[in-house]
């Protein structure tokens, strides 16, 4: 069933109504028909199961048939991505946003390869936030993540202590899983969590000092682990823990 995302303005008592790009989308790569359904998320966390009833040139209208299943995480994860080399921060934006990220924020380490004007972040961030879009469709999402702007590591680390509940930042010489077991006890309790991952060259010294203290430093296992995996390992280590422990509470209602 295909997914769209449109403003609560949109929505009506009965009916959606869908315009702008997505109805050349419908009308004519996809060559939707009156009578097939939908899922229309207004991008407020509200999911409508919907049937269309109408197809225009400049609106596509669709009868609300039920609320539809939310599937956001129980906590909003924020993944603090140094910048990557080559197109790999587009591959973790995507899966960020299929396992659950609330928001992604490029952030400038001491060993980034990738050095981003201001011309060219906006260029970039255009970039990004089209495929979070794309990628909250694929995956049914509630809501489309936002990829905020480039910061620099040490005001990234001072708005997540700042702000977040829990802050997990996994280093490849953290040793033994002790303090990532602790840190994943610590989920269920935090409604807003952030994870900082490292460039190619790995987090300097000085940023792991930095972080020491406030935040979980954990180990991933004993294996190097590229920054774009090691963003998705952490990222399906949370939504698997915050989903389990979700369930378990329901049962126990």
């Amino acid at each position: 069933m295909h997914q769209f995302f449109v403003e609560p303005s949109q929505v009506g008592k009965e009916f959606i109504t869908i315009t702008g790009s997505d109805v050349n989308h419908i009308k004519n790569v996809l060559r939707m028909r009156e009578g097939e359904e939908v899922r229309i998320s207004d991008g407020d966390g509200k999911d409508y199961l919907c049937r269309i009833n109408e197809v225009t040139d400049q609106f596509v209208q669709a009868d609300i048939l039920s609320l539809s299943v939310d599937t956001e995480l129980p906590s909003q994860i924020y993944l603090y991505q140094a910048l990557p080399k080559g197109d790999r921060m587009e591959t973790v934006i995507e899966k960020a946003v299929e396992l659950g990220a609330y928001a992604v924020i490029p952030v400038r380490m001491k060993y980034c390869v990738v050095k981003l004007d201001e011309k060219k972040a906006l260029s970039k961030k255009k970039r990004w936030q089209a495929i979070a879009l794309s990628a909250a469709k694929q995956s049914k999402r509630s809501i489309i993540p936002q990829v905020m702007d480039v910061m620099d590591y040490k005001k990234a680390l001072s708005e997540a202590f700042a702000q977040m509940d829990l802050v997990i930042v996994p280093y490849e010489n953290e040793e033994g899983m002790k303090a990532t077991k602790e840190a994943l006890k610590q989920v269920k309790d935090a409604k807003k969590i952030a994870v900082f991952i490292g460039p190619e060259g790995g987090f300097s010294k000085e940023e792991i000092d930095l972080a020491k203290g406030r935040a979980q430093i954990i180990s991933l296992g004993r294996r190097i682990l590229r920054t774009d995996t090691a963003a998705i390992s952490t990222l399906s280590l949370l939504m698997t823990n915050l989903e389990m422990n979700e369930e378990e509470s329901c049962r126990h209602i």
